[in-house]
């Protein structure tokens, strides 16, 4: 097979899931909208079921809502008719996805769901299956055709029932109000979190404190920056308050320019506008002060005092870049 004939079948297969998601657009009505008020209003649980592929699209769909505060579980078709019914709860509402809504395990387990009394939302490709007929609410997730050549393998289909499950996410995030603060108690762990949590006091705590007052010398500057190895210092008044700083850039152009060093002190070359940023503001949006003004290292204030330094090291240290 020629390079050209794979990049063609591969484009033809993204062409073929691109139209089974856009078809979807048709399939958000009435009986969505009222899945969408039943799962907001549950006190218990959304169970997913499922058999074969449809079952790992529905493991899927559980992570999804339980990192978007919809609390779910998955219970697979085969092993719910062995004992795992057990898990279902008088408060749960039970969703079974299935392509075809007519597999052996669906139509054994349809009826010993409706017997529990549980509401069941049947996801399925098939609106006139035994799934779909057995079933309080139908999430309709019909495709033309599967992008596998002998339209076989569930591919299309299978995309479809992910995105439809994604589309009941976002909507029931939107109807609880569901923030970025909420969205990171889900999300404590790697990079994500840390986007989410980690702030910029949580990153001083062990770094140095530099720090000089306006009439310190420009020898005493530079041992502050030396020995506290952050490439910069603060300029603190007689009040300690915040009144500019030194940066190793500062100490080169002045050296530059010549003049006597001797008689040079800390206010003559500190910048009078530091960028500076709250101590309890996201480490995330220190990161974007950091690219938006070209800088490796920002000020840090607390309540308008001088809390400490902020460097770029801090936030490769933790994953952020």
């Amino acid at each position: 097979m020629q390079n050209t004939s794979i990049a063609e079948i591969a484009k033809k297969t993204l062409e073929l899931e691109a139209q089974s998601i856009n078809e979807l657009k048709a399939y958000i009505n009435d009986d969505f909208i009222s899945i969408v008020h039943l799962l907001n209003k549950m006190k218990g649980r959304l169970v997913v079921s499922g058999i074969g592929k449809s079952a790992i699209i529905g493991q899927k769909i559980v992570a999804t809502f339980n990192s978007t505060g919809t609390p779910s579980i998955f219970m697979h078709a085969a092993d719910a008719i062995h004992g795992d019914l057990g898990m279902i709860q008088q408060d749960d509402v039970i969703m079974v996805i299935s392509k075809s809504g007519e597999s052996p395990e669906i139509k054994v387990l349809i009826p010993l769901l409706q017997h529990l009394g549980n509401p069941i939302i049947g996801m399925v490709g098939n609106i006139n299956s035994f799934l779909a007929n057995g079933s309080h609410h139908v999430l309709n997730t019909t495709v033309s055709q599967e992008a596998c050549p002998n339209n076989l393998a569930p591919t299309t289909s299978t995309t479809a029932q992910m995105v439809m499950g994604d589309a009941l996410a976002v909507c029931l995030m939107e109807l609880k109000g569901f923030t970025s603060e909420d969205f990171a108690k889900f999300h404590p762990g790697g990079a994500l979190g840390k986007k989410l949590y980690l702030h910029v006091s949580d990153l001083i705590k062990l770094n140095e404190k530099p720090a000089v007052k306006v009439n310190n010398s420009i020898k005493e500057v530079i041992v502050e920056i030396t020995n506290k190895r952050l490439g910069l210092t603060a300029v603190l008044n007689d009040n300690n308050s915040l009144v500019g700083v030194i940066t190793d850039g500062d100490l080169r152009r002045m050296l530059e320019k010549g003049g006597d060093m001797m008689l040079t002190k800390a206010s003559d070359i500190m910048g009078k506008s530091p960028r500076t940023i709250e101590s309890e503001s996201l480490a995330v949006e220190a990161l974007d002060k950091m690219r938006k003004n070209n800088i490796t290292q920002l000020i840090v204030v607390e309540h308008g005092e001088y809390a400490g330094v902020i460097h770029l090291h801090d936030l490769i240290r933790e994953g952020l870049i």
